[in-house]
């Protein structure tokens, strides 16, 4: 289950070849913020593999290792081209408030969002479980045995949506429907509340909110704030009619600057608003962010030109494409442009909580999360199709899905595992070639 060792040499000037197409230009722009998203992915190789989505496509359609015909069984003119999320790893699932008022628990983080191969997701997924597995100290054996459980949560909730089933035999994971580590996500963001996020991001001035100056915000100039508006008008066009009723709902208060923060984010400019909210009451105004979208690392490996040409730019493809996958997404979710680029509007939700990894330590339990995310990735995929409202995937993905995996029921698990194994290994080497690189300054432009 290893796979053969690449010279170290030349594995990094490919490693350092991706990055350069990937961060070339936000790096030079912003070296600083590189500097701390590089420290942050030398912590662990689940790190770097969060950070390195464009090697992994390289290494997916281009290296022999992993390229060759392994999946093309399960591929074809239909199941070559759903919505996938693109970035699909253990971290990035949780919680989020929909737009019917549900606490809801499923996938996350739609920045990487596009039309491929729905395997793409599958075998990101499988890999990222093998990483967490051997950083806990899980043997081989109970690695197979996690990425199966995943494969065949996802292959029977594929199959109950593709034969119909009623919504309560396929319920979202709620308050009412989770179990474990999810309901307890769910638990903790019914306890969070907008007061609580307010108060950590604003002050009271004058008998009005207003931003609270330091934690990462930086003062506008008039001309950037002026820009920053007129960007906010034109996102309020893209909003659905359905998304809120009055008015002053979207009359802004303060605004301010943002530095990137996060592994996705370095480099990217990025801006909040303080809205009114849906009364007077100062406890209920809302925080929306502007950021810049950027271009998914998937896209890179696409050639269809029907699909890129399908969107504006990278905000309202980022946009649209959380709209396909997420039913009842964010009502503020939209996008606009600014300084000639694509921007991702949507709302810094007080209810937002991540699948907390670090106290998952028991094999079972682990297995019990895996399967429940294994069953979030095929709603997922079942969601976006003809009923999503967009014309891209102009057909049942569930069905195409299931009738591709029914073609060859008995390779589907052994694929995603020995995947998993294969590339798990390779992230793992990749990531102490990576450390080598940075530590020694051999990124260039840092």
């Amino acid at each position: 289950m290893s796979v053969p060792q690449l010279n170290e040499e030349h594995r990094g000037e490919e490693i350092l070849a991706v990055f350069d197409t990937a961060f070339g230009r936000l790096l030079a722009a912003d070296p600083a913020a590189f500097r701390v998203k590089f420290r942050k992915m030398a912590a662990s190789a689940f790190a770097f593999y969060r950070g390195t989505a464009g090697l992994f496509y390289r290494d997916l359609t281009e290296d022999p290792e992993f390229s060759g015909h392994e999946g093309g069984a399960y591929l074809d003119e239909r199941t070559s081209r759903v919505w996938i999320h693109g970035d699909l790893h253990a971290e990035n699932f949780g919680t989020y408030m929909d737009s019917t008022g549900r606490l809801i628990f499923n996938v996350n983080d739609f920045d990487e969002a596009y039309v491929g191969p729905f395997t793409w997701d599958l075998k990101r997924f499988a890999a990222s479980v093998a990483l967490i597995g051997y950083a806990k100290a899980l043997s081989d054996e109970q690695i197979t045995e996690l990425v199966q459980v995943y494969a065949g949560a996802y292959r029977e909730r594929i199959h109950a949506l593709a034969t119909g089933a009623k919504s309560d035999e396929v319920p979202p994971f709620t308050l009412d429907t989770a179990e474990g580590p999810l309901l307890g996500a769910l638990r903790v963001a019914r306890s969070l509340t907008r007061f609580g996020l307010l108060d950590s991001m604003t002050e009271i001035r004058d008998f009005e909110r207003r931003f609270a100056p330091g934690g990462g915000s930086v003062e506008l100039d008039a001309a950037t704030r002026y820009k920053v508006l007129a960007a906010f008008d034109g996102y309020l066009e893209t909003l659905p009619e359905s998304s809120l009723a009055r008015p002053d709902s979207y009359r802004v208060k303060d605004v301010v600057g943002r530095r990137g923060i996060g592994i996705g984010s370095a480099g990217l400019p990025s801006y909040n608003i303080l809205l009114e909210g849906n009364s007077d009451a100062l406890e209920n105004d809302v925080v929306i962010y502007i950021k810049q979208a950027q271009t998914p690392a998937v896209s890179q490996y696409v050639t269809d030109a029907a699909i890129r040409e399908y969107f504006q730019h990278e905000g309202h493809r980022t946009v649209i494409s959380q709209r396909a996958l997420q039913a009842h997404a964010d009502p503020w979710l939209g996008w606009t442009e600014l300084d000639g680029a694509g921007q991702l509007v949507a709302e810094v939700s007080p209810y937002a909580v991540d699948l907390d990894w670090s106290d998952l330590d028991d094999p079972e339990e682990i297995a019990e999360v895996v399967a429940d995310l294994g069953r979030a990735t095929a709603t997922m995929h079942g969601a976006a199709d003809d009923q999503s409202g967009e014309s891209l995937v102009p057909f049942s993905t569930e069905r195409a899905i299931d009738a591709a995996i029914a073609a060859d029921e008995e390779g589907f698990a052994p694929l995603l595992v020995d995947f998993a194994h294969r590339y798990g290994a390779r992230a793992r080497a990749d990531h102490q070639t990576f450390v080598d690189l940075f530590r020694n300054g051999r990124i260039p432009g840092l």
